[in-house]
């Protein structure tokens, strides 16, 4: 009995110690990085609208990775993507998808096969083999044709599932994974091996969305929330395109995970700034930084300012309580939220949105919801224009979450700041309005009160999740 209970306490007191050093442990070189800011050229916004007709059918207007797909075809020195949902996988949906893992899987093997000196690199996320547990044909097929792809390795970042990854890398880490069919891909088609699941609820991910692709004597880049992955076909979404030397940095911020994760060594040409003085600034932050960078924003606005927010998730308590701080301070905020009823097929609870909505209205703060059938309003963005004519607008990659802003997550975001009369932030502003307003006779989302849910239960159940990290969000 002593035996048994020293035993107990000495595997207790290591998975505290593994527990608490994965939680606070040094990030990898060049992770969380706040870059300067640079006056950026070629400077676009760009966005997927997903709508259902009078007559209930629906409509999807792609301009992302129409975009990312031209880039491709125009590159014949340099293609970098860092990509995080790479699959056919679909869940249990119905209904056409377009096959977009396929499309890009076939342009960039041609690009190859037209110019055989085109080095590309392909970074993503384990998930897209369910972390080892199924093949993924076109990131075989990829590597096929002489392009480097590159899996994220995971376990160098920190995690963010206080209560269970300490006891996923004591008991489940060092053995591994393989090919299994014990259990079915959560994903979609096929199965898998425990050892899949175990890693899964591990919750950590690359979660980064990014292209980097030489056009002639320069180089264009889009940040994005959007992924190549034919289950995501059809959602809402929104990116930007830019070149100049912001792009140089976004690289910089890429050759930290090949630095982590691969032994590719990768160099970027030197480049020279090629925007106006006149023109917005492009600035990259990345997992942390971007916290920082939105809280400094909230931290500015104020009476006579606007502020118009997006978002899939919401739920990073200081975000919220900026928010709502801003607005007692008089500034006009209008957020639009998924539902988070929807993922892939299945039915979702509403969790974490609806309870922040409920939180946010409370405060006064006026919400919609996207409206979604079976897709999601996946955009992650949020505009701000000042009275004294000056704008900022920041989106990408990262869920405004604990597990997205607090260095778990890998992200990227572009924070953008100019006049509020350039065309890029008349052109997010013109997105907004259009989601929320409704126009073009196109019910892109409906009001607070359809999914409003006020459930104490659940506001616990969320404050709790996003707490320990026990959630997808």
């Amino acid at each position: 009995m002593i035996v048994f209970f020293l035993f107990f306490l000495v595997v207790s007191g290591l998975l505290v110690v593994v527990g608490v050093y994965n939680t606070i442990k040094e990030l990898p070189v060049g992770i969380s990085h706040e870059g300067k800011e640079y006056y950026a050229s070629d400077l676009r916004f760009l966005r997927d609208l997903t709508w259902i007709d009078e007559n209930g059918t629906r409509h999807i207007d792609h301009e992302i990775f129409d975009t990312i797909l031209s880039m491709v075809k125009g590159a014949e020195h340099f293609v970098l993507l860092d990509l995080f949902l790479f699959n056919d996988f679909v869940g249990s949906q119905n209904g056409e998808n377009r096959k977009l893992s396929r499309e890009l899987t076939e342009v960039l093997i041609s690009q190859k096969q037209k110019h055989p000196e085109l080095m590309v690199i392909f970074i993503t996320d384990p998930v897209n083999t369910v972390y080892g547990g199924m093949k993924n044909d076109n990131l075989d097929l990829l590597e096929k044709h002489g392009i480097k792809v590159v899996f994220t390795h995971l376990e160098r970042l920190r995690d963010s599932n206080i209560l269970y990854s300490p006891f996923w890398r004591f008991f489940s880490a060092p053995f591994g994974n393989g090919k299994g069919s014990l259990l079915s891909n959560p994903f979609g088609q096929g199965r898998v091996s425990v050892r899949s699941y175990l890693r899964l609820l591990n919750f950590k991910a690359n979660h980064r969305k990014i292209i980097i692709a030489d056009d002639g004597d320069r180089y264009k880049a889009v940040v994005t929330s959007a992924n190549p992955h034919d289950g995501s076909s059809s959602h809402g979404n929104v990116a930007v395109q830019f070149s100049g030397m912001a792009v140089h940095d976004l690289f910089e911020t890429e050759k930290a995970v090949l630095l982590f994760s691969s032994n590719i060594k990768a160099e970027f040409p030197e480049m020279h700034s090629t925007g106006r003085e006149d023109s917005p600034t492009v600035q990259i932050v990345t997992e942390g930084a971007i916290k920082k960078t939105l809280l400094k924003e909230f931290e500015q606005a104020g009476p006579g300012d606007r502020m118009s927010l997006v978002m899939f998730y919401l739920s990073d308590r200081d975000v919220i309580q900026a928010l709502i701080a801003a607005y007692d301070r008089g500034t006009e905020i209008q957020v639009l939220l998924d539902p988070n009823k929807d993922a892939f097929g299945r039915v979702k609870n509403g969790i974490p949105n609806r309870q922040v909505a409920a939180e946010l209205v409370e405060a006064g703060i006026s919400v919609r919801w996207g409206n979604t059938h079976g897709e999601q309003l996946h955009s992650k963005m949020m505009l701000v224009n000042h009275q004294d004519g000056t704008s900022f607008f920041i989106l990408g990659s990262a869920n405004f979450t604990r597990r997205n802003l607090g260095d778990f997550n890998l992200d990227t975001d572009t924070a953008i700041r100019g006049r509020s009369s350039d065309q890029v932030f008349g052109n997010a502003g013109d997105y907004f309005s259009l989601l929320w307003n409704n126009a073009d006779q196109k019910k892109f989302s409906v009001s607070y009160h359809q999914y409003e849910d006020h459930s104490r239960i659940r506001i616990v159940l969320y404050r709790w999740m996003e707490a320990i990290g026990m959630c997808t969000f």
